[in-house]
Parts: C-alpha cells; structure tokens; sequence
C-alpha cells in the first residue's frame, strides 16, 4: 500500500464507513468484495453505492458531495468512471503514485484532510501478470486516456512495453496523456494514434481502457474486424464481466483477459486504505467469482 507518513495507526472503529462514486455503477460487486472480506477479519465495514447517474448528479456536485461524506464520518470512497481526475482538485494531498499517473480511485478521509490514491496500475499489472503471463508487448494499442487509461499505460511501460499506442474519442485527452508518459518513460514509448486501423495491425495487443462495454455504455471501442488471432486483448470492465470485444476477440482465438483481476487487486489495495487491514486476494477474487 502507498502510504503518508502522516497517516494515523488505525483503531477498532464501531463501524468503517466507504463507498464507490461514479456513474452508471449499479452492477458493481465491490460492496461485496469488501464487505465479505471486512466480515472475514471482523471488520465491521459498511460499502455503499453512490450512482450520480441514478441520483441525477453531476460532476458539478462533487465538492459538496465529498463535503458530505467526509462531514458524516466515512472512512473514504473508491472513484471510478468518469470522475478519477475530475476529483483531483477537491483533495488535499495525493500520494507518489496518484501523482504520477494524475489519477485517482481512492481517497481516504484522514485527519480533516482527503488523501488520493491509485490502487489502479498494481491492481491491473497484478492481473495481467497472472492472466496473460507470455503475452507480447513490444506494441500495445489502448483505447482510452482517461483515469483508467492512464493507470493502464503507466502500468504498460513500467512491465517494459516498448510502445503505447493511444486512442481517444477526445484527442485532447490522447495527447496529454501521451505527453505524460513520455516525460515519465522516454519520447519513443508512448505515441497517439494517427490510423487506428494501421496502429492495431502492428500491435501485439489491445487494451480497452473506456466504459465501453459496460452496462450502459454498449458496443465495442475498436471495429472488431482489426482484431487477428494472434492479438491478445485486455478489457478494464467486468460488468459485464465477457464484454462484446471480449466475445468477438474469443470467438476468433484471441487470448483474453477480463477487468475481474483489475477489480479484485485494486480493490485489495484500496481494501488496506479503508482500514489499514491487508486484504486476502484469493479470497477476495473467489467471492467476486462467486457474486452473481
């Protein structure tokens, strides 16, 4: 776990308060996953949902929404789509790793201050070392440069990608990024993509690192007639957990690797903030297995 030395040695609280922040979030099994492995240790948390969607919210309600949890004794909050950068300027601190990557998926109320966190780039290098252990990445394409697609891209090159292809419906957001990961990594490793159709030919494999897929959010980020046997492809959602690209990437002998991993071992990493408890991963990922 990232750590501030500031941070106080945790107690026997009657009861940890945390939740998930985001949109269109309903089908979530982090509740759950933290919830049982709080029971499993005998931590009395309790995880709640927070769908700006279906609280007809909006990013403009963020301050006095994090106002509000901090004021009523949470412990903190996970974030995910679309607001892993948008809350940025409402913290106070961010630890090393949320700073790199300018993004983050879990604040920690401490002291009257916010504290960010990004338990997204271990939590996604964890998972795509265990579920695609030979897979080749001398060129990755990755849809997506958003908070999640940047936690992806550091996690890329910090695993030795030579090069990280990006594409972003705002091309904007393509290029900060890659600008980023070319000041943290070398000019070579990291580019934008100009042809998406070329880009994904050379590369070894594809990443989705946007909503699309999700619940909500149906469809494919790429045309799925780029896609060749020989790619392996990585999906950053697990509601549902086989996404279409994942279903049309199987059906034609791509190696696949769905968001569960990803969400189990940043849910781990976040797990350890809430409560200052280390987490059981493979307890954790069979209760999310397991959660229907």
């Amino acid at each position: 776990m990232e750590e501030f030395d500031r941070l106080p040695e945790f107690g026997s609280p009657e009861q940890v308060l945390v939740g998930l922040l985001g949109r269109d979030i309903q089908l979530s099994r982090s509740p759950q996953m933290h919830e049982d492995e709080a029971s499993a240790q005998g931590i009395p948390l309790v995880y709640k949902l927070f769908d700006f969607a279906a609280l007809g919210m909006t990013e403009q309600d963020l301050p006095v929404f994090l106002e509000t949890l901090q004021a009523s004794g949470f412990s903190g909050i996970n974030v995910t789509h679309p607001y892993k950068q948008a809350v940025i300027p409402l913290l106070d601190e961010l630890s090393s790793g949320a700073e790199r990557v300018g993004a983050v998926n879990t604040i920690a109320f401490r002291n009257g201050k916010r504290l960010g966190f990004n338990t997204d780039v271990t939590g996604f290098a964890e998972s795509f070392r265990n579920g695609l252990p030979s897979a080749g990445v001398k060129v990755v394409f990755q849809a997506g440069a958003g908070g999640a697609g940047a936690a992806t891209a550091y996690a890329m090159l910090e695993m030795g990608a030579n090069t990280v292809i990006l594409h972003d419906p705002q091309e904007t957001r393509a290029e900060q990024l890659c600008e980023a990961l070319r000041h943290a990594f070398g000019i070579e490793r990291a580019r934008v993509s100009g042809d998406i159709r070329a880009d994904v030919s050379q590369a070894d494999g594809i990443i989705n690192a946007t909503p699309v897929g999700m619940a909500g959010y149906p469809g494919t980020p790429i045309p799925v007639d780029l896609l060749r046997p020989d790619h392996w492809v990585s999906d950053i959602v697990y509601f549902p957990l086989e996404t279409m690209l994942l279903q049309k990437a199987s059906a034609i002998g791509c190696a696949v690797l769905d968001g569960g991993g990803m969400a189990v071992f940043q849910a781990a990493g976040a797990f350890e903030i809430f409560t200052g408890h280390k987490a059981d991963g493979s307890r954790m990922r069979e209760r999310f297995l397991a959660i229907r």
